[in-house]
């Protein structure tokens, strides 16, 4: 069982020793040219192997480009949350209500008599900062608005002039409104 099927076609005397030798030197040939590249393969080998890297070269360039632009993104949210956070004005014991719209949901915060009227005159102004709302100087507002300006979501600047149109130009509504 263990007999080759050459060795068992040389005990049958069907093929003799020499030819036996030279069958196995054959395949012993062969397979070491299978195990040889040509060099058309080698070279179609070495430009794949090329390409793969310059790919992998261009991703990891993405890769850290998109990393970067997170970073400086979280960078700007950190600066802007501490820019509101030093500079807010303090709220406590706020007996009158300040309403304000947040996209389109009616919010509202508790100001003294003093931040009220700030607020009126544009000296004060509301931003959102995270889930809450802030109070702060009108200084302030400028710097936050120039980097991103969707936080700011109350600052009333006075207009230079009415409309010359307007039918209720006569009319100006008191800053000491309540709705």
């Amino acid at each position: 069982m263990g007999n080759s099927l050459q060795d068992q076609l040389l005990k049958a005397g069907l093929v003799d020793q020499h030819k036996l030798k030279q069958s196995r030197s054959t395949q012993h040939k062969q397979g070491k040219q299978a195990g040889k590249r040509g060099p058309q393969v080698d070279a179609e080998a070495r430009q794949a192997a090329e390409r793969a890297r310059v790919e992998k070269a261009e991703r990891d360039r993405e890769l850290n480009r998109q990393r970067q632009e997170e970073a400086a993104l979280h960078a700007a949210e950190n600066e802007i949350r501490q820019l509101i956070h030093a500079n807010r004005v303090v709220r406590d014991g706020g007996e009158l209500v300040y309403n304000f719209t947040d996209g389109a949901t009616l919010k509202r915060i508790y100001v003294n008599k003093e931040q009220h009227a700030k607020l009126v005159a544009g000296r004060l102004a509301v931003v959102r900062q995270d889930t809450f709302y802030e109070v702060i100087p009108a200084e302030i507002v400028e710097r936050v608005r120039a980097r991103d300006a969707s936080l700011v979501l109350v600052f009333n600047q006075p207009t230079a002039q009415p409309d010359a149109d307007d039918p209720y130009a006569d009319f100006q509504v008191p800053d000491d409104l309540m709705w």
